[in-house]
């Protein structure tokens, strides 16, 4: 008798609740893969207390978008656009339906490598979300490139990374104006 072999998808294995805005309360379904940690809501909460005034109709990017959590929560606060670009497939469509599912015309979901992305013609945003997975090392990359045109006059640039990793060097004419320590994040937002 032959076997049946059957590709399976992702299914999300938790949520993570918008906690402020238009879709307060409502949650984003979560698929179980490594290196896709949502971040935590209480960092959330103080990001978005620090952006409380910034991002209503500000341009969003959120170039590791994983659980989507940092740009559907700008979305839902007023942000006028918000872009999350991520490079796994079965993420990049999970995040597609979350859109849909919230009608979420403000939202746009591309899948691209983040360097990859950030080497096309460069489009000004006001506010920058940098959540890499922990391990990786393109933080300094993607500062760099940033610099390169994508960061609007007095833009705003959130990175969260792992407590034990070393803040990269910050590009010439940027400032840390705010940072959170937890037992595993280091929030820091700066101001350009």
């Amino acid at each position: 008798m032959a076997k049946l072999t059957m590709t399976a998808h992702k299914q999300p294995t938790g949520k993570i609740r918008i906690i402020a805005g238009e879709w307060r309360g409502r949650k984003l379904s979560v698929l179980d893969k490594p290196d896709l940690r949502p971040t935590a809501d209480r960092v959330r909460e103080t990001l978005f207390n620090w952006l409380a005034l910034r991002l209503p109709a500000s341009r969003c990017l959120d170039l590791f978008a994983g659980t989507g959590a940092l740009g559907f929560e700008a979305a839902s606060r007023g942000a006028q656009s918000v872009v999350l670009v991520e490079r796994e497939r079965d993420i990049v469509h999970h995040l597609q339906q979350q859109a849909s599912v919230f009608n979420a015309k403000q939202v746009e979901v591309i899948q691209a490598d983040a360097l990859r992305y950030l080497a096309n013609q460069p489009t000004p945003f006001n506010i920058v979300f940098l959540d890499p997975p922990f391990s990786s090392d393109v933080l300094t990359s993607c500062l760099q490139t940033l610099t390169n045109g994508w960061l609007a006059p007095n833009a705003l640039l959130y990175i969260e990374q792992s407590r034990e990793t070393v803040m990269p060097d910050l590009p010439q004419g940027s400032t840390l104006i705010k940072q959170l320590m937890t037992k595993q994040v280091c929030a820091s937002l700066i101001q350009f």
